[in-house]
């Protein structure tokens, strides 16, 4: 690896010398091109997960390689490239590759600082892991041909060994006060146990065994299943057995008491960072807290104006309380949630050309959270489109404990995890074609879960909250998002404890107890992620207004969100850039739509 940097280096020293100054911008992008494409193909070769959420299906086979030795190497060869990075000279690049440098470059610091910080040996969250993702394997991967299950089968032979180096790097976490927050592993039994069956052919992994493609011939069929039944006894049960038999022996009873990062070695500075990484922004984290206070009082009182409209004579905490329990607001079935939730989306997709001058092509699909991870995980999430556009997007939805899934939040649940929220702008993104791998698969919180906020508002716009309860419920996620800045700073760095951050969620939102606690959960197991939502949402929606401000009459919304969005998910200060230079060129006559 240090020979093959060493041999960049040198090639991209002689290509500056071999051209002449009149052609040095060129020689500058040709070389920085060079250097960014073996970045990139570095991360896919060290990921071949990522590979193949991307399309690029070389790997396919393979799983990454876990470890504390493999973290630290990466983390140099990271710093070479970095240092590579460094040493171009960025003045002469042109004005598309200076951004797509500084995007690349902090994409390269991040991965450096979190393993500075030895987040690696923390791997998984409450919520979140390889045991987790695992079972989704088969819906990012093609299963078309004899040669895409055989490289689905060699991925469910490996998962032993992927299991084993997961809990060996655990084990080490343990050893040197890196752990998961105990308060947050009450559940952690669930997702592991349903994949330790008796039966192979009751697992998960082998449903796409059971709808093998009309074309393979018998001999092929039989062969397969076969070698999936051995794959399921032989890796799959023995890989959750060991890691189940750890995490009840071993992890749990000796997981950390503490809950904030500040507890972590050098915590407070790793925290810093984190505040950094996912708002992208520089700010201290008490300076989110502040931020996260005056949007509580804003939206209160936003709050109180929509309980006015609603009739409600008592106090916002007696609304909230109501709201809460009174039977009218609750489904009665799951078939009720997702149907409802069905109509939403049927109702957004066809206002949608009335904010946007370009739709994505992918399309995407409703689904309902698999059981065995529905307790611990929160109202829906997104699962993008695999890289290669081979399949739609989903929308997941939570449909366990249905008393917690209140109706007055599903229109703003539902544009926030579709349309135009996250579906549209990651399939939006993923179609870029014109856009270098490491910008079409980049995922920076700040933006991505800060457009899906603002999307959330968007419906205001095209007809939707029109009955009081559900513009609460959108408020209530709004104000969701707030409490986070509040809650996840508490939790972290100023010394809040567990129940102090659920009695503040629950004094200023309308949320369910349950989801209060999942969240508050998941903000302890996951420092810093949940900042990333209000603080882009308030980025973006400052751009609009000042873009409104600037060009009065010759504002355009689609055109706003075209300049957003069609860059894909940048840091906020690239997307302040982005959206002034387009505003300057609207004022000069020279184009509206990016």
């Amino acid at each position: 690896m240090k020979n093959k940097i060493s041999l960049i280096m040198t090639c991209l020293a002689s290509c500056f010398l071999s051209y002449s100054t009149s052609n040095s911008a060129q020689a500058s992008d040709d070389a920085f091109t060079q250097l960014a494409d073996e970045i990139w193909d570095y991360r896919l070769q060290q990921d071949p997960l990522l590979a193949t959420s991307t399309g690029d299906h070389r790997y396919n086979d393979r799983l990454p390689k876990v470890g504390v030795e493999e973290s630290q190497q990466n983390a140099a060869n990271l710093s070479k490239y970095l240092r590579a990075l460094d040493a171009l000279p960025t003045g002469s690049l042109s004005p598309v590759n200076q951004i797509n440098h500084a995007i690349l470059r902090r994409v390269l610091k991040n991965e450096i600082d979190e393993a500075t910080h030895k987040a690696y040996l923390i791997p998984i969250t409450n919520r979140s892991g390889f045991h987790i993702s695992f079972p989704d394997l088969e819906k990012r991967m093609p299963l078309e041909t004899e040669a895409d299950y055989l490289n689905y089968l060699a991925r469910l032979n490996g998962f032993h060994e992927y299991a084993l180096q997961h809990i060996k790097i655990m084990r080490k976490g343990l050893a040197e006060g890196y752990s998961l927050p105990s308060v947050v592993l009450s559940r952690y039994a669930d997702p592991i146990k349903t994949h330790m069956v008796d039966n192979a052919t009751e697992s998960v992994f082998y449903e796409p065994f059971k709808t093998l493609p009309e074309s393979f011939s018998p001999e092929t069929r039989d062969r397969l299943q076969q070698a999936a039944r051995e794959a399921i006894q032989e890796s799959i049960v023995p890989g959750y057995s060991a890691y189940f038999e750890f995490m009840r022996d071993e992890y749990v009873p000796n997981a950390r008491g503490s809950i904030g990062a500040s507890a972590l070695p050098n915590g407070r500075e790793f925290y810093r960072h984190r505040v950094h990484r996912f708002t992208t922004l520089d700010l201290t984290p008490t300076e989110v807290h502040e931020i996260g206070l005056a949007e509580v009082k804003r939206i209160r009182n936003e709050m109180e104006e929509v309980k006015r409209d609603a009739g409600f004579e008592g106090s916002l905490n007696a609304f909230m309380k109501f709201l809460r329990e009174d039977p009218q607001f609750k489904p009665k079935t799951a078939a009720e949630l997702m149907e409802k939730t069905a109509l939403i989306l049927k109702r957004i997709d066809g206002e949608l050309p009335k904010l946007f001058n370009t739709l994505p092509r992918t399309p995407y699909g409703l689904r309902e959270i698999p059981a065995y991870i529905a307790p611990q995980t929160t109202a829906a999430y997104y699962m993008r489109p695999p890289g290669d556009g081979s399949r739609a997007g989903f929308y997941y939805l939570n449909t366990y404990d249905l008393k917690s899934r209140p109706l007055y939040n599903l229109e703003a649940l539902s544009l926030h995890e579709a349309v135009p929220g996250h579906h549209l702008q990651i399939a939006l993104q993923q179609e870029l074609s014109d856009l270098p791998p490491y910008r079409r698969f980049a995922m920076f919180t700040a933006f991505v879960e800060g457009w899906a906020l603002y999307a959330e508002r968007l419906g205001l716009e095209v007809g939707f909250y029109q009955d009081p309860y559900n513009n609460f419920g959108r408020l209530t996620y709004e104000m969701w998002r707030a409490c986070r800045l509040v809650v996840d700073t508490g939790i972290h760095y100023l010394g809040w404890t567990r129940e102090q951050a659920i009695e503040f969620m629950a004094n200023n939102s309308a949320l369910s107890l349950h989801n209060i606690r999942s969240e508050v959960d998941r903000y302890i197991a996951w420092p810093g992620q949940a900042l990333g939502y209000k603080i882009g949402e308030i980025k973006i929606r400052e751009l609009r207004r000042q873009a409104e401000e600037e060009l009065q009459d010759s504002f355009n919304v689609r055109d706003f969100h075209a300049a957003v969005l069609t860059q894909g998910s940048v840091p906020l200060d690239v997307l302040t850039q982005q959206v002034e230079t387009w505003i300057a060129k609207v004022k000069a006559g020279t184009g509206a739509t990016p």
